[in-house]
């Protein structure tokens, strides 16, 4: 009887001991389903990744960047602006006002050159009636003086008087080439002024003139009303608009209303909520249920 329950509990551990390698091969298998699983999802993370961009991200980019190219330039244009404008005060804005205040005569009066000197030297020239630049030192210098009449050009040209005969008005003064008595090459060359009103025309040739009004001394060669507004206005107006309208863009673009504009007003008194408004009429029923109770 032993040997054949020997013989059973043998072949039962034999049965039983083929178990073992099947469980490993079964989580093997598990664990290389789980690998393969997960690069699957690996493999589709890259491809989601390495996804072509669509048009309204390639759009939103290009935006981007045109934004920026365009705030560059903005900035630029404002910062320009600036020193245009510094620029100009001194050579177009304070010389137009200052001829507009000293109310030059808008159509040409008659003059003649009285006096025509050539001078050498920064203490010699003292003045000068044409300069080519405005801030440099002047070291030779044409003075010039002039006799004027307050007969028209126009009206002396048709019908001319001998300069010996005419009762000039204002004599022997200061002739400038213009209002500023300077400018720059090649809208002022002092070796042509002095060429066409001094030298060999000294009191022979009469030409046309401006005086001022407010200072009956002051007489130039050039002066023209409508030039003179047209370009104290565009000087004023070309770098303060372009300012404006580059600061106004940068502050649109980068300090949007949106933040201060979306803020809540401020309440300065604050009613209760709906919950509060519960609490306080049951404890002022409690109050009076209370009230009763003692009366």
């Amino acid at each position: 009887m032993r040997s054949v329950n020997d013989l059973r509990s043998s072949q039962s551990t034999l049965s039983a001991a083929p178990s073992i390698p099947n469980s490993k091969s079964q989580t093997s298998i598990a664990s290389s389903h789980s690998h393969t699983s997960q690069k699957s999802t690996l493999s589709i993370k890259s491809k989601d990744s390495d996804a072509p961009l669509t048009r309204e991200e390639i759009i939103a980019a290009y935006l981007e960047k045109a934004k920026w190219y365009t705030s560059v330039c903005l900035g630029t244009t404002a910062i320009l602006s600036v020193f245009a404008f510094l620029f100009l005060i001194p050579f177009v804005v304070d010389p137009a006002i200052s001829a507009l205040t000293l109310d030059f005569q808008s159509e040409p009066v008659t003059c003649v050159v009285s006096e025509h000197i050539y001078f050498e030297g920064i203490t010699n020239c003292t003045w000068s009636s044409c300069r080519e630049g405005c801030t440099n030192a002047q070291t030779r210098c044409h003075q010039l003086t002039v006799n004027y009449t307050k007969i028209l050009y126009k009206d002396w040209v048709k019908n001319p008087i001998d300069l010996e005969l005419v009762d000039w008005d204002v004599a022997d003064t200061r002739f400038l080439i213009n209002t500023e008595g300077c400018g720059y090459p090649p809208f002022v060359n002092c070796t042509n002024f002095a060429k066409e009103y001094g030298h060999n025309n000294v009191g022979t040739k009469t030409f046309p003139c401006y005086y001022s009004r407010a200072e009956q001394q002051k007489v130039v060669a050039r002066f023209n009303v409508s030039e003179t507004i047209k370009h104290l206005i565009l000087s004023i107006i070309i770098p303060n608009v372009l300012f404006a309208i580059s600061i106004g863009v940068l502050s649109y673009w980068y300090c949007p209303c949106s933040k201060n504009c979306s803020r809540k007003p401020r309440v300065y008194a604050e009613f209760p909520s709906a919950k509060e408004n519960k609490l306080l009429v049951n404890s002022s029923d409690n109050e009076n249920s209370d009230d009763e109770d003692e009366y």
